[in-house]
C-alpha cells in the first residue's frame, strides 16, 4: 500500500499527537470508508472557528471524557471535516491549515488556492 498523499501531492505528514487527532486517532488526517465526514483538513484552531462550529452544532471546546475527548482550545491542531472548513471559509472564519498534513481528498471539497491562502506559515 502506498503512503497517503497531502494536497501538495507529497507524503501526508502528522497533524497533531497532543491532542491526538484524526478520524483514526493516529495523529494523521487519514480517511477511509467509515469516515463519512472526511476529517482531512489539518487546521490550527482559532477562537472564532471554535465558536462558529459550536453554533453549527459541533462543540469541539467541551471535553467529552467518555469518548476520551479533551476539548479543544485555540492553537490546538485538529483534523477537520473538509465541508466544515469550507463552511467556515464562506463564513469568513476559516482557521489556518497545515498543507503538508492535509489529506489530498480535501481537494474533493475545498479549492487548493483557498487552502494555500489560509496556509499556516512555517515559523
Amino acid at each position: 500500500m502506498s503512503a497517503a498523499k497531502n494536497v501538495l501531492n507529497t507524503n501526508l505528514e502528522m497533524c497533531c499527537s497532543s491532542p491526538m487527532t484524526g478520524y483514526y486517532r493516529d495523529g494523521f488526517c487519514h480517511t477511509g470508508g467509515q469516515d463519512f465526514g472526511m476529517h482531512v483538513v489539518c487546521a490550527q484552531l482559532t477562537a472564532e472557528f471554535l465558536q462558529f462550529t459550536k453554533s453549527q452544532g459541533n462543540d469541539l471546546s467541551t471535553p467529552v471524557p467518555q469518548f476520551n475527548f479533551p476539548g479543544l482550545r485555540p492553537g490546538d491542531r485538529w483534523c477537520l471535516c473538509a465541508a466544515r472548513w469550507q463552511e467556515a471559509l464562506e463564513a469568513g472564519v476559516a482557521p489556518p491549515v497545515v498543507l503538508a498534513a492535509t489529506h489530498i481528498r480535501a481537494l474533493e471539497v475545498c479549492n487548493l488556492a483557498d487552502l494555500q491562502q489560509h496556509a499556516l506559515t512555517p515559523s
